[in-house]
């Protein structure tokens, strides 16, 4: 059902491709056609011209005569195109009205001839500026009225072709609902097939499983809230005498049955295999050798690559650190990754007491939340860089498809923020110890 409603699609949207290429053929030849109707209009006024140059005062007869019978020639072949490329049956009947009625300007053309031949001056004019002149005005309309004709005959087939491509696309529209309703209605009596979610979105939710297991969330909570401690885990069940064996049990208990006990709100996370899944392994790896390059790397080029990595990692499309000595009050952009170097210089300092997941990360020392707003925002995630000094700034990113809600992702988020605080802290109060020395120097260089 579904490939009778593609195919539907499919043929719909070749029909209405197909006419809209021969609607451009056709208004593309109606222009031509226009411009032809114009010329052949402006040769019969030059003919008529032409005739009346014959019994013009002090003029030769002879050129005027040549042009003459070449007008009519190039007149009769514009016709016969014109006839040949009209698509209307009422212009070729107006465009064939309008040959005869050259038929009939060349035959008084030839009478006007012989009235010239016998010394008829007068007769020959009276010919040209009546008989003459009024056909050619006639076959003028003849063609002007083929011209019109054609417009005509073109608006309706155009208006015929836009009421079937209505209709095709209708009847698709039509189809694909009558395939969604009989997809509603119709009982399903297999199983639902479970679709296979992709390597990565595997090993990020085994590692939110083994993340939410292993006790993991508690300390992404401690990162969030330093006062917070995180609640003991249970130790393993050994086995013994007492240990309870419910399943198995072949000898009748004697005990009256105990009352159900209520289950507490937060149970407590059950033990942690020591094998990590297979899934999350290529992860846990990548992690582990971005974290052994962060504490080897030297270049700012260096640094900006294992930002790209970091940002693969955590499914970012953008990362922004932002650094400042423990008690600063403003926050600065030093390394970033998704953005240029324009923009990065064109971002300005975060203040201390800003409204913003930055400078809350770096006035809380706690892993900021920003929800994505769907078809608005994308999430993001704000991680504290902490050092036995103090917070020394903050990582900052844009994370995709809604994953800042993972607790995987707000691990490893946690994880590389901590891994740049080891690496950034003693530049960075090195930097604040500097800036104190040139305060303090500041006023004694003024005074001397």
């Amino acid at each position: 059902m579904g490939a009778a409603a593609w195919l539907t699609f499919a043929a719909a949207a070749f029909f209405v491709l197909h006419s809209e290429h021969q609607l451009s053929l056709r208004r593309g030849a109606l222009g031509a056609f226009d411009v032809v109707a114009r010329e052949t209009s402006a040769s019969l006024a030059g003919l008529k011209a032409a005739q009346q140059g014959y019994v013009a005062p002090g003029q030769s007869v002879g050129p005027w005569m040549s042009l003459v019978d070449t007008s009519l020639k190039t007149l009769t072949q514009r016709l016969d195109e014109l006839r040949r490329a009209a698509a209307g049956a009422e212009s070729r009947k107006t465009l064939d009205e309008a040959t005869a009625t050259l038929g009939d300007l060349q035959a008084i053309d030839k009478r006007a001839r012989q009235y010239l031949n016998s010394d008829q001056t007068l007769m020959a004019a009276d010919v040209i500026y009546s008989e003459a002149g009024d056909t050619a005005v006639i076959a003028s309309r003849q063609i002007e009225a083929a011209r019109q004709a054609e417009y005509v005959t073109f608006d309706t087939d155009e208006s015929t072709v836009r009421r079937r491509q209505a209709y095709a696309a209708g009847g698709a529209i039509g189809v694909a609902a009558l395939v969604i309703a009989a997809l509603i209605l119709l009982p399903s009596g297999a199983s639902p097939q479970i679709a296979t979610p992709e390597p990565a979105a595997t090993a990020r939710g085994h590692l939110d499983a083994y993340a939410r297991a292993s006790g993991l969330r508690e300390d992404i909570r401690a990162v969030r809230d330093p006062t917070t401690v995180p609640s003991a885990r249970p130790a393993r069940r050994t086995a013994g005498p007492a240990a309870e064996s419910p399943v198995g049990t072949t000898e009748p208990s004697t005990q009256p049955p105990e009352a159900p006990t209520q289950h507490p709100v937060n149970p407590a996370p059950p033990p942690v295999s020591p094998d990590l899944p297979r899934e999350i392994v290529p992860l846990l790896a990548a992690t582990a050798s971005l974290c052994t390059e962060l504490n080897r790397v030297r270049e700012l080029e260096e640094f900006t690559f294992l930002l790209e990595r970091a940002a693969g990692v955590l499914d970012a499309s953008g990362i922004v650190i932002w650094v400042g000595a423990p008690g600063a009050a403003t926050l600065r952009p030093v390394l970033a990754h998704g953005y240029s170097l324009h923009a990065l210089a064109r971002m300005p300092r975060v203040p201390r007491t800003g409204d913003n997941a930055a400078a809350a990360a770096f006035r809380t020392g706690k892993l900021q939340i920003v929800l994505s707003r769907p078809g608005v925002s994308s999430g993001a995630l704000a991680a504290p860089m902490l050092t036995p000094n103090g917070c020394i700034g903050a990582l900052t990113a844009e994370i995709k498809n809604g994953g800042e809600m993972s607790d995987g992702v707000q691990a490893l988020a946690s994880i590389f923020a901590s891994q740049l605080a080891g690496v950034l802290g003693d530049s960075v109060i090195q930097e604040q110890e500097a800036e104190v020395e040139e305060d303090a120097a500041a006023p004694r260089i003024a005074s001397a």
